[in-house]
């Protein structure tokens, strides 16, 4: 009547226009919300896999030392090295058929998407987006 709200109300409606996307006026999923430091770390993590030799232990080590800070790095963690995994058997397969002539273009294939992957990867996650690698097999969950 006076005027006033109590805190409850101010908290909630605070939080009402913080979540809100200013484009749209839609609630944003809680994927998409995330500080600027989480989706920089998330980015390294799938860009790190581009550099040769090192890349893989590079997102897997900055993966365990920021998964306990937030649930958005743990789960861009869990994806690279699901792909990881999954990219490993693919190169096996594709290698062991390279003998009879079919894995030559798997090989090819296969090296193209663990370029294009990362990159998209690296996008995604410096858009605040958790994207999970296409052909990839779910080993850590």
């Amino acid at each position: 009547e006076s005027g006033a709200i109590t805190e409850v109300e101010f908290q909630k409606i605070k939080s009402e226009l913080l979540d809100k996307d200013p484009t749209t006026g839609f609630v944003q999923s809680p994927a998409v919300i995330s500080n600027k430091d989480e989706r920089m770390w998330s980015m390294l993590i799938h860009l790190s896999l581009l550099l040769p030799g090192l890349g893989f232990v590079i997102s897997i080590v900055v993966w365990q030392m920021k998964k306990d800070e937030s649930a958005l790095i743990d789960e861009h963690g869990k994806n690279v090295v699901n792909w990881l995994i999954s990219l490993l058997i693919y190169f096996v397969i594709a290698g062991l058929l390279a003998f009879v002539a079919v894995g030559i273009p798997l090989l090819i294939l296969v090296s193209v998407l663990a370029i294009v992957f990362p990159i998209i990867g690296g996008i995604k996650a410096n858009e605040g987006i958790v994207w999970k690698y296409p052909l990839t097999m779910s080993f850590i969950k």
